[in-house]
C-alpha cells in the first residue's frame, strides 16, 4: 500500500501531464475543435477520438512512474494510449499502473472543462491506489487504502443519500438501458449529467449518491476513480454483487455496475439482465 509520500508523487505526476495539455486545450474552439493545428484529432478503431494532447499526457506520465524509486518504478504501465501487452503477458500480473491519460476527450474537445487525467495502482485484480486530476478545473482528487480519499489536499468520504436520489450520469454517452432503470424508481430522484472519471469523485465526496453505468467502459476509464471511491468509504458493485475487478480477461471492458457510497439506496433494485 502507498503511504502519503509516494501518494504525493503520483499526485505530481497527474499534474504534470494535465497542465502540459492545457495550452492545447485553450486553443480549441469548441464549436470546430478540429480546426486547430495542434489537435491532430484522428479517430481510433473503435470509433473513439484522440488528439496530440492523449499522446503528451500519456508521455508525461509513463516516463515519470518509471523514474519513481523501487518497486514502484519497476512496475508495468498499462495505458489507453499503448500497445497493450499480450493477455498471456499481463496476466501473469500481479501489480501494475493502470493509465487513462486524458479521460473524457469529447469533454475535451467540447470545451466543458470535464475531462481528466487518471492513475491507478492495481494489485491482486483490484485498484489500491488512484489520482484524478482535472487540470481545467484545477481539482485534484486522490485515494489509497492506506490514506484514505482526499480532494486538492482536503479529505473526503462518502455520505448518506439524500431526496431526491442524486445520480450520476455520462455527458456524452447516453443510456436508453439508464434511461429503462430509472424509470423503476418508486423514489424522487435528480440526474446530474458529468463527464469522465468525475462521476466517481463526486460519490467520494458525496455530491451525488448513485453512478450507475450500464453499458461498457474500459478498464483505465474506472480503475483511479474506483480507487478514490473506495478509499472515501464507497463501493462499485457488478450487477452480479461482486466488487468490480481488473486484469482478468484477454478484454478491457468492464461489465456493468453500480457505484454507490456506504449503502446501497433501498430504491435501487439490482437486475442482472440489464
Amino acid at each position: 500500500m502507498l503511504n502519503l509520500t509516494q501518494m504525493a508523487a503520483l499526485e505530481a505526476i497527474a499534474i504534470a501531464a494535465g497542465d502540459a495539455i492545457l495550452p492545447i486545450y485553450c486553443t480549441l474552439d469548441a464549436a470546430t475543435p478540429q480546426a486547430s493545428k495542434n489537435l491532430q484529432l484522428r479517430t481510433k478503431a473503435d470509433n473513439t477520438p484522440v488528439t496530440a494532447a492523449d499522446a503528451l499526457a500519456h508521455n508525461t506520465i509513463v516516463h515519470a512512474l518509471a523514474q519513481l524509486p523501487a518497486p514502484l518504478g519497476h512496475y508495468p504501465v498499462i495505458s489507453e494510449e499503448s500497445a497493450a501487452a499480450t493477455w498471456a503477458e499481463r496476466k501473469t500480473w500481479q501489480t501494475y499502473w493502470l493509465v487513462d491519460p486524458l479521460d473524457g476527450t469529447k469533454e475535451f474537445l467540447h470545451r466543458n472543462d470535464e475531462f481528466t487525467v487518471n492513475i491507478a495502482l492495481i494489485h491482486n485484480h483490484h485498484p489500491i491506489a488512484g489520482v484524478v486530476y482535472a487540470p481545467a478545473l484545477k481539482t485534484l482528487y486522490s485515494g489509497s487504502e492506506n490514506t484514505g480519499a482526499r480532494k486538492n489536499h482536503q479529505p473526503i468520504a462518502v455520505q448518506a443519500p439524500q431526496q431526491p436520489l442524486r445520480i450520476a450520469s455520462s455527458r456524452s454517452h447516453p443510456s436508453a438501458t439508464l434511461q429503462h432503470f430509472l424509470a423503476g424508481f418508486s423514489v424522487p430522484y435528480c440526474e446530474i449529467p458529468l463527464g469522465s472519471s468525475l462521476k466517481l469523485c463526486w460519490l467520494a465526496e458525496g455530491l451525488v449518491d448513485l453512478y450507475p453505468r450500464l453499458g461498457p467502459t474500459a478498464e483505465w476509464d474506472i480503475a483511479a476513480g474506483q480507487a478514490i471511491l473506495e478509499a472515501a468509504g464507497g463501493h462499485v458493485m457488478c450487477l452480479d454483487g461482486t466488487r468490480l475487478s481488473y486484469n482478468r480477461k484477454a478484454s478491457f471492458l468492464n461489465p456493468s455496475f453500480i457505484a454507490f457510497g456506504a449503502k446501497l439506496p433501498d430504491a435501487v433494485a439490482i437486475n442482472t439482465n440489464w
